[in-house]
C-alpha cells in the first residue's frame, strides 16, 4: 500500500464517528503514517496529538457539531455538486455502480457518497479512486476551507486528503467554487473511463463477473454495534 493509500485510510478512519473505541485505535493510526508522505503525515499527527486530549465525549459532541449542511461542513460529496435535489439520487446509485465495478460491494449503513467510504475506496483503488476524489475536488477543498475558517482540527485532515491529490489546492472560497464551474480535467472522465458520467449504463454492465463481490466494513457509524467497531477499524488497517 502507497503513501497516499495510507493517508486516506487513516483519514477515512477519523472522519468516522469517533465512537467509544476511538482512543483504542490511537497506536495502530500513529503506526500506519509512518509509512505516508511527510506533510500530510505531519497534518495527520497533530490531528492526532489533539484530539487524544480530549474524552470520547467531548470528541463525540465536537464531531457532531462539526459536520452539517447548515454551516456548509458537509462530509457527503455529492451534496456539494447536487444538493438535496433529485438528481442526487442517481449519483449516488453511479457511486454504487463505481464500487461494484470493482468488485466491492458497499454494504455500510451509511451513503456511498461518505467521504470515509471513498477514502476507503480510494486507498484499496488509488487510480480510480484518484479520479473520484478529484470528481469532487471543489467540495472536498470547500469543506476544507470552511473547517479551517471555523478554526476546527478536522481542516488538517482534509489538507492532509487534498495533499494526495495532483496540483496545488485553492487558497480562497472563489477559487475552489472555479473547480466546480469548470468540471473535473476532460481525461478524468468519459469514453474508457473507470468512473463513466451520468447517461447510459446505469445498470450493472453485462460482462461484469457472477460471482458475489467483496463486502466491505464500511463505516463505523453511531448505531453501529460498538463491539464490532475495534474489529472494523483493526481489520481495515495495515499491520
Amino acid at each position: 500500500m502507497s503513501g497516499d493509500a495510507l493517508v486516506r485510510l487513516v483519514a477515512g478512519c477519523v472522519l468516522q464517528y469517533p465512537g467509544d473505541y476511538f482512543h483504542d485505535e490511537l497506536p495502530r493510526l500513529r503506526a500506519a503514517l509512518a509509512g505516508a508522505p511527510a506533510e500530510p503525515a505531519a497534518l495527520l499527527g497533530a490531528f492526532l496529538d489533539e484530539v487524544e486530549l480530549q474524552t470520547p465525549i467531548e470528541l463525540c459532541s465536537r464531531y457532531t457539531s462539526t459536520f452539517d449542511t447548515r454551516n456548509r461542513r458537509c462530509l457527503y460529496l455529492t451534496w456539494w455538486i447536487d444538493g438535496d435535489t433529485r438528481r442526487r439520487g442517481l449519483s449516488l446509485v453511479r457511486l454504487k455502480r463505481i464500487y461494484r465495478d470493482f468488485g466491492l460491494e458497499f454494504a455500510g449503513e451509511e451513503l456511498p457518497d461518505f467521504l470515509p467510504v471513498a477514502l476507503e475506496f480510494a486507498a484499496r483503488e488509488e487510480e480510480a479512486g484518484t479520479r473520484l476524489l478529484q470528481e469532487h475536488r471543489a467540495g472536498l477543498e470547500l469543506l476544507r476551507l470552511a473547517l479551517t475558517e471555523s478554526g476546527s482540527p478536522y481542516a488538517r485532515v482534509l489538507e492532509a486528503v487534498c495533499a494526495t491529490l495532483p496540483g496545488p489546492s485553492p487558497e480562497t472560497k472563489a477559487e475552489a467554487k472555479a473547480l466546480a464551474r469548470n468540471g473535473p480535467p476532460q481525461e478524468l472522465v468519459g469514453a474508457g473511463s473507470a468512473l463513466e458520467p451520468f447517461g447510459p449504463g446505469l445498470d450493472m454492465p453485462a460482462d461484469f463477473p457472477s460471482s458475489a463481490p467483496t463486502d466491505l466494513p464500511w463505516p463505523t457509524t453511531a448505531s453501529a454495534a460498538s463491539a464490532s467497531a475495534s474489529a472494523s477499524a483493526s481489520e481495515r488497517m495495515p499491520a
